[in-house]
């Protein structure tokens, strides 16, 4: 999959968009891909960080299904939950 792919795609947690892809972070020692910038809806910031508005938080990629279970028509699947998501989230730098 191409980078420009990957921007704007909706990241999808239990069946629903909780926000779009923004950018991503590579390694550079290892040159792998570790985090991907999520705009979150301001739903799915609330219900997950408390937060009263849209933000943007960098998600670890181990959140992402594997192969291509990650990738559908409809965006990013991530294979948990959206009550573990803070566990994978981290502010934006």
């Amino acid at each position: 999959m191409k980078f420009s792919e990957i921007m704007d795609r909706d990241v999808i947690a239990e069946g629903e968009k909780i926000g779009e892809i923004k950018d991503l972070f590579i390694d550079e020692q290892e040159w792998e891909v570790t985090h991907l910038e999520i705009q979150l809806t301001k739903e799915a910031a609330n219900e997950i960080l408390g937060a009263k508005t849209s933000i943007r938080n960098l998600l670890a990629i181990s959140a992402l299904k594997k192969g291509t279970a990650c990738c559908s028509n409809r965006g990013i699947e991530l294979k948990l939950s959206k009550a573990q998501l803070h566990i994978y989230l981290r502010p934006h730098e």
